[in-house]
């Protein structure tokens, strides 16, 4: 029974980490004001973004070198990263389209690219089979060599890979960026009000292109742990499920602060595999059982909806375009 829970436990700290970087760099996109409902394709772009890279640098070399290949694969997921986020700002910075759309729009094209290279890598390369980066894989699944030796402590807290302490890093360092410095209460007077904060000096398409790129290269990291570390290096078209819709959803339970999505991703993922350790539980029971993360943010949303504690609140210009000849 006690092993039960361990393994339940350890299993819901690994399906939290791709929901902690995707709802990490969702509050901090956020925090400007923007609305980025493209997280979903921007992981799906991050995960086959270091696929590909991956893939290239252990085809292209007789012996691969675990090192370079976290490497390669690590910048090959931040840049197609970046430039999905980049695509994002300019629609709706410089050109001021509609962020809901834009989003969305961004969601699909995303997967779709996710999908085609999933599916056509190893013909571009004259290979069948499936995508399959043994190399890669367990060296970002390696641990520490004497994790599995400390027992039940060493289950729980050593033994990941270093993508699940770089999740938790990350949201650490971006609630300290948020709250203790200059820039991050620039950051958050550009969310409140970017009119006042322009007035005030603030570089506000500066501050607001800055959070969405930062915002999506860490969202990008969840789909690169999915693929190298859940997957252990291997790629299935649409494998990814819901889980960039939860990271979204994340962001409003854990009430738009980083080091709340650490606790709320644990939830989160435990709510979402819970179903495979209770016993004799039909198919519509998983299912409904499954709804409870977005039922709980549901709640949670009806909830701080109903108080008037502005800290608690989203971006009062969460959404809105930002028009300087307006203000």
């Amino acid at each position: 029974m006690l092993w039960t829970i361990v393994s339940f436990i350890k299993a819901a700290i690994i399906q939290s980490i791709p929901l902690l970087f995707g709802s990490t760099g969702e509050i901090i996109t956020e925090k400007s004001g923007n609305l980025n409902l493209g997280i979903p394709g921007i992981m799906y772009v991050g995960g086959i973004s270091g696929i590909i890279g991956g893939y290239i640098y252990e085809h292209s070399v007789l012996t691969a070198n675990p090192v370079l290949c976290v490497l390669i694969s690590f910048i090959s997921s931040l840049l197609g990263s970046a430039l999905m986020s980049l695509i994002y700002a300019f629609l709706t910075q410089s050109l001021k389209a509609n962020q809901n759309v834009t989003g969305l729009a961004l969601t699909t094209f995303g997967v779709g690219v996710g999908n085609f290279f999933g599916g056509s890598l190893l013909k571009l390369f004259n290979e069948s089979g499936s995508i399959s980066l043994l190399t890669t894989g367990s060296a970002y699944k390696a641990v520490l060599p004497f994790a599995h030796k400390t027992g039940i402590f060493g289950e729980l807290f050593l033994s990941y890979g270093f993508l699940a302490y770089l999740a938790i890093v990350i949201s650490i360092l971006a609630s300290i960026i948020l709250n203790k410095t200059r820039v991050g209460l620039n950051l958050r007077a550009v969310g409140e009000s970017p009119a006042t904060a322009d007035a005030a000096g603030i570089n506000v398409i500066k501050y607001k292109y800055l959070s969405i790129l930062i915002g999506g290269m860490t969202a990008g990291l969840g789909g690169l742990f999915f693929v190298m570390d859940y997957t252990a290096g291997a790629w299935t078209n649409n494998g990814f499920g819901d889980r960039g819709w939860l990271a979204i959803a994340i962001v409003i339970f854990a009430l738009w602060k980083p080091k709340n999505a650490i606790l709320s991703s644990f939830i989160f993922g435990g709510l979402y595999i819970v179903c495979v350790y209770i016993p004799g539980l039909s198919s519509a029971a998983k299912e409904i059982i499954k709804m409870l993360p977005y039922l709980v943010t549901i709640i949670v949303l009806i909830f701080i909806s109903t108080k008037n504690k502005r800290e608690n609140q989203p971006p009062a210009s969460l959404g809105l375009s930002y028009f300087r000849e307006e203000r």
